[in-house]
């Protein structure tokens, strides 16, 4: 694979009219803050996806415990004092049916059928990176760039984007007259540890165009420092959570009566009862309620058998998988096979692996990933993420393992 460089695009300057996805929390706050200051005009926005589905009542300590939840109504309100108090001009949209379709029935949907989901990743292109700019537009909102408190950088390389996946000279893409030979990438930030490019990979580089990321250069305690510099208040809150915390998860659950089964070992022996199996997860260790000699985890979920098979750690490692429905940067699809770095989870690290169109019985734009070094609990339903020299080139939904 060929070396290349790239080059960080350009921040939003003075005069530009930015739009701001807002949600309370301390990142797209200071955002807010930062941007106003260098005297662009700052329009703030927030996405309002509740809907009041579930038997739910607000949290008493009026912090936000989920993502989805009625405590939204809290980060609004937040959102919305702000904004008065900085004259910053401010809209709440909803997404409420998008939400619900696209991440919602997708999330139960999944979990059903034995795969893990990942609802972040399913949100960011279709809600919001999504319906909630279409809700701008339909206001007729204009704006220059749409600002959010990720940390990820966005970044153009210095050559086209055939070379960089050339292969033995020959081109290596599907020759689409759609593809953007000099897109948009998505790189990782330079906070490590708070690095959210694995979650923005499905996110089309012709959406990024318009997309500025400006704590890229920024780390989470730097972010803290300059928030208290300003009296924020919403640096003193805690950490965004999780999707939905144990509570909400066993409410959403609860439209559909769950169907208890076995949980069996590798052999079929049965070691068990489940409760269902959208409440397992590949790799899981705790809350089986199996004893055994040596430590037990989740192997595979098998919807059509209804079980859960367990086995010990050696047996989660898998030599490579078979991805479907990807998002390739500039809208290319690559022909031939190459070698990159590819990331299965969020908290795992992107490791080496042989990317090639997957040639069994899969739906077509499949490709089959092979790890030069086993990998662990590589769970359907997540994502494969691929990266060269640390910018994001694709990503695809993780179909099934092969040893």
């Amino acid at each position: 694979m060929q070396e290349f460089e790239f080059t960080e695009i350009n921040q939003p300057q003075k005069g530009d009219t930015v739009l701001v996805g807002m949600s309370g929390g301390v990142d797209s706050t200071l955002v807010s803050l930062l941007l106003k200051e260098q005297g662009c005009k700052v329009i703030g926005v927030t996405m309002s996806s509740w809907n009041n589905d579930l038997p739910i009542e607000p949290s008493p300590d009026r912090l936000r415990h989920s993502c989805y939840g009625p405590d939204e109504k809290i980060d609004i309100e937040t959102c919305q004092k702000f904004c008065e108090e900085n004259d910053i001009e401010y809209h709440v949209i909803s997404v409420k049916d998008e939400y619900r379709k696209n991440v919602l029935e997708y999330f139960k949907s999944e979990y059903r059928n034995g795969r893990t989901p990942n609802p972040c990743i399913m949100c960011n292109p279709t809600v919001k990176f999504g319906a909630l700019l279409k809700g701008v537009e339909n206001l007729g909102i204009k704006f220059d760039y749409f600002c959010t408190g990720h940390y990820a950088k966005l970044v153009k390389a210095n050559i086209p984007l055939e070379e960089i996946l050339q292969n033995e000279n020959e081109k290596n893409f599907t020759k689409n007259e759609n593809v953007n030979q000099f897109p948009i990438f998505i790189s990782q930030a330079e906070d490590g540890t708070k690095d959210q490019a694995y979650f923005l990979n499905r996110i089309k580089s012709e959406v990024l165009e318009k997309v500025r990321f400006p704590l890229s250069k920024m780390t989470k305690k730097e972010v803290y420092e300059e928030a208290r510099k300003r009296n924020l208040q919403a640096a003193e809150k805690s950490e965004s959570q999780d999707f939905v915390p144990p509570e909400i998860f066993e409410k959403i659950f609860a439209d559909v009566k769950s169907i208890p089964g076995n949980i069996i070992d590798e052999n079929g022996k049965v070691l068990g009862k489940h409760r269902g199996i959208e409440f397992y997860t590949i790799g899981q260790r705790r809350g089986l309620g199996v004893s055994a000699k040596n430590p037990l985890y989740v192997k595979e979920i098998n919807k059509t058998d209804n079980t859960v098979v367990l086995s010990e750690n050696d047996g989660l490692l898998a030599q490579g998988l078979i991805a479907t429905n990807w998002i390739w940067a500039g809208n290319f699809a690559p022909e031939k096979p190459f070698y990159a770095l590819v990331k299965i989870r969020l908290a795992s690290k992107p490791v080496e692996a042989l990317i090639e169109k997957a040639k069994e019985d899969y739906p077509e734009g499949s490709y089959k990933i092979t790890f030069t070094e086993k990998q662990r609990a590589i769970a359907p339903g997540q994502s494969a993420v691929v990266y060269i020299n640390g910018i994001t080139i694709g990503g695809g939904i993780i179909e099934k393992a092969f040893s």
